[in-house]
């Protein structure tokens, strides 16, 4: 058993994770470029720009939003408090389709920024599964019980 405190614990765990998704190309630069450059190409595309376009003012702001949401994902880092379920069961015309173009320009985004397939494929199976848990929540609320596997034809990155 542990003689670390559940803080201490946890900021452990924080930095082991933090080390092996460095260590696989995953830091702070990666992030930064990998939300910067996928936003521009969220803001450039027809289906996805004038969605984003209507809801975000400040974009310095939710890009820096972006890179503390991917740091919590991919490092653990805990810096990340919001609720994104929430935010996008507001947007009522979200349908499959965007999901699927999100994770196609995602995963081109990571194409093209990759210095290591392992983070490529890492960060991409993480963004699936939030796609994925994003279009769950949108379609039950909207279509009940016929909304559970609404995810199940995203594409996987590959």
């Amino acid at each position: 058993m542990s003689d670390l405190s559940p803080s201490e614990y946890a900021a452990a765990a924080r930095r082991k994770k933090q080390e092996e998704a460095e260590a696989s190309g995953i830091d702070n630069a990666y992030i930064s470029l990998m939300v910067e450059q996928f936003y521009g190409r969220v803001r450039a595309d027809p289906l996805l720009g004038p969605i984003f376009e209507k809801r975000i003012e400040d974009w310095p702001r939710h890009l820096g939003r972006m890179k503390i949401f991917w740091r919590s994902i991919l490092h653990n880092a805990g810096e990340y408090s919001g609720s994104p379920m929430q935010k996008h069961m507001a947007i009522s015309e979200l349908e499959f389709a965007h999901f699927k173009r999100w994770l196609e320009l995602f995963y081109s985004t990571l194409k093209e920024i990759e210095t290591h397939h392992e983070a490529t494929m890492e960060v991409g199976a993480k963004a699936r599964n939030i796609a994925n848990s994003l279009l769950l929540g949108t379609s039950t609320v909207r279509d009940g019980v016929a909304g559970i596997n609404a995810g199940k034809e995203l594409p996987h990155v590959s």
